[in-house]
């Protein structure tokens, strides 16, 4: 079988379990989507998410549950039953087992706690989006290990610098120098690490560079600002995370390259989000090899 031919049943898959999450499922009737036998449709599936079939429908699962009770007052029994599982005990186990905490404790603490949803990639965009012909199925490894999360950011403030033109970072340091970094780690009060962003109009002064990089400190911040640093208040908000896969500090582009093509293809809406890039800078975080890249743009609950 050709790999597009792959791509295309694996796909056919993934929209069958989408149109049927709330509802039993069998290998049978994913392989009838897929066209082709049921042991035949579960090893190419392995193959193109990294995930056998029913441990991608219950990791799935569990994720939207999680966006359920967080959204919502939902009984945790209704919402166990809503996504196939038979008993509150074994929604209980499954989920503690899959996020590290129960959905009672979650429901009690859901504004605090962040948890770290599985959100899969359509096979089929995520080659689209390569245009380079097909991909091995170690390249492709990398993709089922970015973990995507939504975090409340709370009011803040931003200490931050601009440039004049600057769109991306290499061009930011030929604008303003590399050593911002250092004295944006500097500054105590931060409650994050420095970031790299990219302000929205709504954010950004006339005559001032796209990309900029800065620190958020509390809402109260009365310290001093850095000469030539600005500073501005940021509303609440949320932020989709996307974090890659370990990788080797010589790779950083290479890293940075994936998360890019993830989220340019990546459609927040089915899981009930929208994109909301008024809300507040899209953010990255220096890129470290033993973390991976990190990459932040923000959310808000769809209506």
């Amino acid at each position: 079988m050709e790999s597009w031919e792959k791509i295309k049943a694996v796909q056919r898959m993934q929209e069958y379990i989408d149109d049927h999450l709330t509802e039993p499922m069998t290998l049978h009737a994913m392989a009838r989507a897929a066209g082709y036998s049921p042991w035949h449709s579960a090893r190419l599936f392995k193959e193109m998410t990294g995930k056998a079939p029913f441990e991608y429908i219950r990791t799935l699962r569990l994720s939207q549950a999680a966006v359920t009770l967080k959204d919502g007052d939902r009984k945790i029994i209704d919402v166990a039953f809503d996504f196939v599982f038979d008993s509150h005990e074994g929604f209980t186990r499954a989920f503690s087992k899959e996020f590290g905490i129960t959905p009672k404790s979650y429901s009690q603490n859901k504004e605090t706690v962040s948890l770290k949803l599985f959100m899969p990639d359509y096979v089929r965009d995520y080659y689209l989006t390569k245009q380079k012909g097909e991909r091995t199925m170690s390249d492709h490894a990398q993709l089922n290990t970015v973990f995507v999360q939504v975090v409340e950011r709370p009011a803040r403030k931003l200490i931050f610098k601009s440039g004049i033109k600057a769109t991306h970072y290499f061009e930011y340091c030929e604008e303003v120098g590399c050593a911002i970094w250092e004295q944006l780690s500097a500054i105590k009060e931060a409650i994050y690490e420095p970031i790299g962003m990219w302000l929205p109009d709504n954010l950004r002064r006339p005559d001032t560079s796209f990309y900029a990089q800065g620190v958020e400190v509390p809402a109260d911040y009365a310290g001093d600002i850095p000469d030539g640093y600005a500073i501005m208040d940021l509303a609440p908000c949320k932020m989709m995370v996307f974090q890659g896969p370990p990788f080797d500090d010589s790779k950083f582009s290479e890293a940075i390259e994936e998360i890019w093509e993830v989220m340019k293809s990546y459609n927040p809406e089915i899981y009930g989000f929208q994109w909301a890039d008024e809300d507040g800078p899209r953010f990255q975080l220096a890129p470290m090899g033993y973390r991976g890249y990190i990459e932040a743009r923000p959310v808000r609950t769809s209506k």
